[in-house]
């Protein structure tokens, strides 16, 4: 079995549902004779043309209208917005056309979309390039949000968001696309929506996280294992779909939950987990929920980037913080 990293096995997911199905397309700024800002669609317009792999004008609204029109038309769109902060442009699309399509028209047509982003900071990018956008557009009802954490996840999920007859917002933790290389099966899998992965097991606290932020996290559990503690460690991979089965059966057994993210605090999707777990698991609690975050500022430039994502220390201490509440 190869081992690939993030990127490598994102670019093998395109390939293999693009010579599955001749409905599968891609479409974004750059994505064919350049392969794509991280040459994640690297080789695709050459294997299969420029009709199904288009490079489009720099305007991330209409890459998504016509994503949109072709998705109604019978095909199977992949747009790329080239960084998650220039989604905004886009939002409109997606709110009112996208996301209300099976809504509007009674069932009668879905939107068997998947919309690419890189997304969360860490790699010295200027403004516009660093956001977690994962909150915002898990409020959208419509739409399907995911986040893979390593290269075998991003194949499979993205597999499975090709496959879905929804749309699906998928979001690539850029810091991940190179950091990680690990086994990942040329064979065709897939990897439900809305399936949280359990990484360690334990029985003191339970510790919840996805995307970029998995490494630092990991290694703040690490430390804290090889000091006694028993901990458990979850990736969510999805927040629409969100497996509340997971999350508040790991809290129900150990009392205690930190929640990582590199999103600003305020509003960051650890606040509906932890609403979540006070609506079902409540009485369930030893101590209250602790939250590790981005601050509520716009993501610095790189100089500060280290102050502003969570670093493993800041999690540790959250996570002690959980256990001796």
């Amino acid at each position: 079995m190869e081992k690939r990293n993030m990127v490598e096995a994102l670019n093998l997911a395109l390939r293999q549902e693009m010579a599955r199905d001749e409905r599968v397309m891609v479409l974004g700024e750059d994505v064919g004779k350049g392969g794509g800002v991280f040459r994640v669609t690297d080789g695709l317009q050459k294997e299969f043309g420029p009709e199904r792999v288009v490079d489009t004008p720099l305007a991330e609204s209409g890459i998504v209208g016509t994503a949109f029109g072709l998705a109604l038309g019978g095909m199977i769109p992949v747009a790329e917005i080239q960084f998650s902060g220039f989604l905004p442009a886009a939002l409109d699309q997606i709110i009112n056309n996208v996301a209300r399509i099976r809504c509007r028209s009674r069932g009668r047509y879905s939107c068997p979309l998947v919309i690419r982003m890189p997304s969360s900071g860490g790699i010295h990018a200027p403004e516009h390039h660093s956001e977690s956008p994962e909150a915002i557009l898990a409020h959208i009802p419509g739409i399907k949000v995911v986040m893979p954490s390593t290269p075998y996840d991003a194949k499979g999920l993205l597999v499975s968001a090709i496959r879905d007859p929804d749309p699906v917002l998928f979001l690539e933790p850029t810091r991940s696309y190179r950091a990680i290389v690990e086994e990942v099966p040329d064979e065709e899998y897939a990897i439900p929506l809305g399936a949280a992965r359990i990484l360690r097991e334990g029985e003191q606290v339970t510790v919840i996280t996805w995307g970029a932020m998995i490494r630092e996290t990991v290694s703040a559990v690490e430390q804290l294992v090889s000091e006694g503690f028993s901990i458990e460690l979850i990736d969510l991979r999805s927040f629409v779909p969100f497996d509340a089965e997971t999350v508040l059966a790991s809290v129900e057994k150990t009392g205690r939950v930190v929640i990582v993210h590199e999103a600003p605090r305020t509003g960051g999707f650890a606040a509906e987990i932890i609403a979540q777990i006070n609506e079902r698991a409540l009485t369930s609690l030893l101590a209250p929920a602790v939250r590790v975050t981005g601050f509520d500022t716009a993501m610095p430039h790189f100089k500060m980037e280290h102050f502003y994502i969570p670093s493993a220390e800041r999690i540790r201490q959250g996570i002690l913080q959980a256990l001796h509440d």
